[in-house]
């Protein structure tokens, strides 16, 4: 008797294990992305495999560059019969389009990185979202400037501040003000923070912008920069040299952790680049791919707003912050 319910556990246990991995197999995600080729989404993706392979889902990797490829991307998952979405969208006023479409096509919908809106620009708090807390980092990147004008003596009050900024982009206006909040809660001088607006969001046309506060402000023989990415900071850097300033008087904090900047750690000598707070693209693919499966799998429906911030990486320990975020 003892040998017929060992035998009849065995047999059950078997057939658990079986129906389990047919319904892993039978679960189908899209992971749609608006810049395929960029390596923060090529991490995302790579995290959200290694979910899919713990798991035994089929992961979908779809780029969507504009609007058009983002609703063709539901209808096409729609059709290969998958279960669920996690998208960042090109355009994130697209909302309600998508969520349609996604109902349409009886598709879970979450979205990452960037949040869907309405038709008068309020978030779509219904649909689960995990994004970065801009303020948080950029409250961050205030404090690790903080710090480094504290340890190397400087009088707070002779020191400019160049704010790189790109205002018509919410997180980037996010990121710089949490940067200046913890800035004046130290006592910095809020008429020594100048605007250095960007065209664009990239070196070339960060350099031109503090260019001009720099040429304006000569008289400031210190100074401090942030903004919204390593980019933006790194065209301000650029430009400190330009006008003579040594690595040692400049204090510049990116976001990101991009290869520019561990290229600037790499560099012989320091550069004004002090750190960038490197944000992980960990959870954003691993994460969130796990969230829809159980979802699909258990009713388990994700928290409908998950917030990530970042970790301060420099010179000498970005090597330990990216191993720890798993970006190596």
């Amino acid at each position: 008797m003892r040998f017929v319910n060992k035998l009849f556990m065995a047999c059950a246990m078997s057939v658990l294990m079986a129906s389990t991995a047919s319904v892993a197999a039978d679960v189908k995600i899209g992971f749609v992305v608006k810049q395929p080729e960029e390596p923060w989404f090529q991490d995302e993706w790579k995290f959200a495999d290694i979910a899919a392979k713990e798991k035994g889902f089929t992961l979908v990797k779809i780029g969507a560059e504009d609007g058009e490829k983002a609703l063709s991307a539901i209808d096409n998952l729609g059709a290969q019969g998958a279960q669920g979405v996690v998208i960042c969208t090109p355009d994130v006023k697209l909302g309600p389009g998508l969520v349609a479409r996604a109902t349409a096509n009886q598709l879970k919908l979450m979205t990452v990185d960037d949040r869907l809106v309405n038709s008068k620009g309020k978030p779509l708090e219904n649909v689960p979202h995990m994004g970065i807390s801009a303020t948080k980092i950029g409250e961050a990147v205030g404090q690790a400037i903080v710090d480094q004008i504290k340890a190397r003596g400087w009088n707070m009050k002779e020191v400019g501040a160049i704010r790189v900024s790109y205002d018509q982009l919410p997180t980037a206006k996010d990121r710089v003000e949490g940067a200046i909040s913890v800035l004046k809660q130290n006592g910095f001088v809020a008429s020594n923070i100048f605007d250095a607006p960007q065209s664009k969001t990239d070196t070339e046309a960060a350099l031109n912008a503090a260019n001009v506060v720099l040429n304006k402000n000569a008289n400031i023989k210190k100074w401090v920069a942030f903004g919204l990415n390593d980019e933006a900071v790194l065209g301000a850097v650029r430009a400190s040299e330009a006008a003579g300033l040594k690595a040692a008087d400049v204090i510049a904090v990116g976001i990101g952790g991009s290869d520019a900047a561990i290229n600037e750690f790499k560099k012989p000598s320091p550069t004004g680049f002090y750190g960038s707070v490197i944000i992980s693209p960990k959870r954003h693919g691993y994460e969130t791919a796990i969230n829809m499966y159980n979802w699909i799998t258990a009713n388990k429906e994700p928290e409908k707003l998950i917030l990530t911030s970042g970790k301060l990486a420099t010179r000498e320990t970005y090597q330990a912050v990216r191993k720890d975020l798993g970006l190596q």
